[in-house]
């Protein structure tokens, strides 16, 4: 939709060259697997190796290398939920 105020943003090559750039700074900080290059879903357990490398359940099996911890993916609210506690006397 062309906006008087913003005439340059009515160029569709400009919209996708943003839509482009956008996804691509989305994708430089997610991390991935190792192996197979997907990205974990929240919930899924991951697999770390000596030089903090990431693997996934199936891809872990193919890493002949030694896995030093394994993590659960959290989603973006992780942190910042709030926990109700009871301060009602006994």
């Amino acid at each position: 939709m062309w906006d008087p105020e913003y005439p340059d943003l009515a160029d569709p090559e400009l919209q996708v060259a943003l839509v482009r750039s956008a996804v691509g700074r989305r994708e430089t900080d997610r991390d991935r697997c190792r192996g197979c290059q997907r990205t974990p879903l929240v919930g899924e357990r991951v697999y770390l190796d000596g030089e903090d490398r990431l693997y996934c359940e199936l891809c872990r099996a193919l890493e002949r290398g030694p896995i030093v911890r394994s993590q659960i993916v959290h989603g973006p609210e992780f942190g910042h939920t709030m926990r109700l506690t009871d301060h009602r006397l006994a």
